[in-house]
């Protein structure tokens, strides 16, 4: 299994991050692999919602259907039904009026001879990861 995690602390309204973060239908504007994401129903995430994600990793087309299992308006967890198999949640804590907490997690279980990469793979998409999280707090 391959897990790994990214926070920033951001200068916004918790509420302002919560409306970025929690709306997969913009996760294309900050999520540098993903081409297309589609939530239905559409809007912010929300227990049942499911999703439907085109991303391209190392060099290949990956298609992932997923659903949104937990979510409390300012934690959501995730899994995926169909494509690679994961699970993880996003977070906005606030820390004043004008700023918040930002968290990524991911884990990722690696299936037949991907197990063979995981080293690499947790070190590329740990990266990934985390200039996610740095596209996520420019767009804020």
């Amino acid at each position: 299994m391959i897990e790994f995690e990214a926070t920033a602390e951001v200068p916004v309204p918790a509420e302002r991050a919560w409306a970025v973060v929690a709306d997969y239908a913009r996760d294309a504007e900050w999520r540098a692999q993903v081409v297309s994401m589609q939530p239905s129903p559409p809007g912010l995430a929300h227990p049942g919602q499911r999703t439907a994600e085109v991303m391209r990793f190392a060099g290949r087309t990956l298609r992932n259907d997923g659903e949104v299992v937990t979510g409390d308006g300012t934690r959501f967890t995730w899994r995926t039904t169909t494509g690679v198999d994961a699970e993880g949640a996003r977070e906005v804590r606030p820390l004043a009026p004008d700023r918040c907490r930002i968290t990524l997690h991911t884990r990722v279980r690696p299936t037949g001879a991907e197990r063979y990469y995981a080293p690499l793979a947790r070190f590329v998409l740990e990266r990934g990861l985390r200039k996610d999280l740095r596209r996520l707090v420019e767009l804020l």
